[in-house]
């Protein structure tokens, strides 16, 4: 059965940009909307991940857990997703001071 899913990127290559309008709509630079399949969604999640290069990707799709959905994540990011007694939530890396 088909379901909403929502992408959100950050600095990834055009290709992978373009791969991801194929089967979603772009409401906003970096953000990807649609229902397809969990099939799909898991195709394109992989493909995603194998080309992500320097960049970063969410995705959130819907789940049968307490919160109703669930958070993957590829790519460096300052927010980190843990898993607290089955709810997923969100923590901050403490950011890294810049080298004089």
């Amino acid at each position: 059965m088909a379901s909403m899913i929502v992408i959100s990127t950050t600095a990834v290559p055009d290709h992978v940009r373009g791969a991801l309008t194929r089967w979603l709509i772009e409401p906003a630079p970096g953000l990807y909307v649609g229902t397809v399949s969990a099939r799909v969604r898991d195709e394109l999640w992989s493909a995603l991940g194998a080309c992500i290069a320097d960049g970063a990707a969410v995705c959130l799709h819907p789940a049968e857990n307490e919160q109703g959905f669930t958070i993957r994540t590829v790519g460096e990011r300052r927010r980190h997703v843990a898993d607290f007694d089955g709810l997923q939530l969100v923590r901050f890396l403490p950011e890294v001071p810049v080298q004089p």
